[in-house]
């Protein structure tokens, strides 16, 4: 198996105010960082399609764009995405950045696959934030509860696309059909958030058209473990 190691990028209301403090503990969050032209990364996006059916978990697959000048142009990679591997990167105490990287909760990393850290991360207690995400009148509602002692934090909303098929003609794929995951279309920061009750909302129009559905994961700043996460459909 090979991985592929780049140098580092850089990085670049409405209020609806009701109770959000019993809701459901969040699920456990995984992001791939992955690309078409990376013949490692199939049977990573292939798991990360198993594990999206679980209620528990939130999936999302980041695609990148430092591939791309290896003879496949990824049509789903972001510098976006690109930029926050390479915070996770430094954060983890990593030299470079590679793919499939599958983050953990925000807090650790694994090389494609990470069964037994997703198993324990499910076995954990995660508490934060409460987080609610709905749709109102063509609008993404995004709803914090309160959370005494918080560190400052970021709420962002990412747009992904539920489910892809790409058929591949150059590069280390070349001549295969992948079948691709929860990819993201969008990155955007809501705005701050410092432990009050508060909301977001958000035009389901100004989304990616190819956008199927939003999640909103609550970090403190610097892109440190995740204290809040939810997910829902849009179209």
């Amino acid at each position: 198996m090979r991985y592929a190691f780049r140098r580092y990028l850089p990085f670049a209301a409405m209020l609806c105010c009701v109770s959000v403090t019993s809701a459901q503990p969040r699920p456990v969050v995984l992001e791939l960082f992955t690309s078409e032209g990376c013949s490692s990364c199939p049977p990573a996006d292939a798991y990360v399609g198993k594990l999206s059916a679980r209620s528990d978990v939130l999936a999302l697959s980041f695609h990148v764009d430092y591939w791309d000048d290896l003879g496949w142009r990824d049509r789903f990679a972001l510098p976006q995405s690109a930029a926050r591997q390479s915070t996770y990167a430094r954060n983890l105490g990593r030299s470079s950045v590679y793919t499939p990287q599958l983050v953990v909760d925000g807090r650790e990393d694994n090389v494609g696959s990470a069964a037994t850290a997703i198993a324990r991360a499910l076995s954990e207690k995660r508490d934060g934030t409460p987080v609610r995400v709905s749709l109102r009148d063509a609008e993404v509602l995004v709803e914090l509860g309160a959370y005494p002692n918080a560190s400052s934090s970021e709420v962002v909303l990412i747009a992904y696309l539920r489910h892809a098929v790409s058929v591949i003609g150059r590069g280390e794929n070349a001549g295969r059909t992948l079948e691709e995951f929860n990819i993201v279309r969008a990155i955007r920061t809501l705005g701050s958030w410092k432990g009050q009750a508060q909301s977001f909302n958000v035009s389901v129009s100004s989304l990616p058209p190819d956008a199927t559905d939003v999640a909103v994961l609550v970090q403190p700043f610097g892109q440190a473990p995740i204290i809040g996460a939810a997910a829902r459909a849009v179209r």
